[in-house]
């Protein structure tokens, strides 16, 4: 390859990678105002619906796990649990297999998922036709592109924790 072939490639890819950074930020905004218009409607707010969603995807849970999960601080969980607790989306149960009789297990009410898929029906139906416009080997890299985008804001938010 010539340097002049070389150097247009290293442009172009330059290009196509800020490109990529610019609709994560457009993807994140449209999910952020998404996750907004979708709390308003079952009265629970943003960081109240990501802890939801950790205990869904991840629990049951201790207060300590999700708050590590979502990156808040335990003062914080206290006022979340408390609000999903009172709109009946998780239940606290004591902690059979600790030895501290204060310990607490979060485990989402099931019940009423039903509720949440409803409402993300509608986004759930878009993704599926995007995701029939493309095959089985052009979703496999997307998937790993996704899960590295994820894995990489991980990393990024572990290091601003520690500062």
């Amino acid at each position: 390859m010539s340097s002049v072939a070389g150097r247009a490639s290293t442009r172009s890819k330059r290009r196509l990678t800020a490109d990529v950074r610019e609709a994560l930020r457009d993807l994140n905004i449209q999910l952020s105002l998404l996750n907004r218009r979708f709390g308003g409607r079952v009265e629970v707010k943003d960081v109240d619906w990501t802890c939801l969603d950790l205990i869904n995807r991840y629990g049951p849970l201790s207060p300590t796990a999700l708050g590590r999960r979502a990156g808040l601080h335990p003062a914080t969980m206290t006022g979340i649990l408390d609000r999903l607790q009172k709109g009946g989306w998780i239940v606290r149960e004591r902690d059979p297999e600790s030895s501290d009789r204060r310990a607490v297990t979060l485990r989402a009410v099931r019940e009423r998922n039903a509720e949440l898929f409803e409402l993300f029906s509608g986004m759930n139906n878009r993704m599926d036709k995007l995701c029939a416009r493309y095959s089985v080997a052009e979703l496999e890299v997307i998937a790993d592109f996704l899960q590295r985008t994820s894995a990489a804001g991980h990393e990024a938010a572990e290091e601003l924790a520690r500062g």
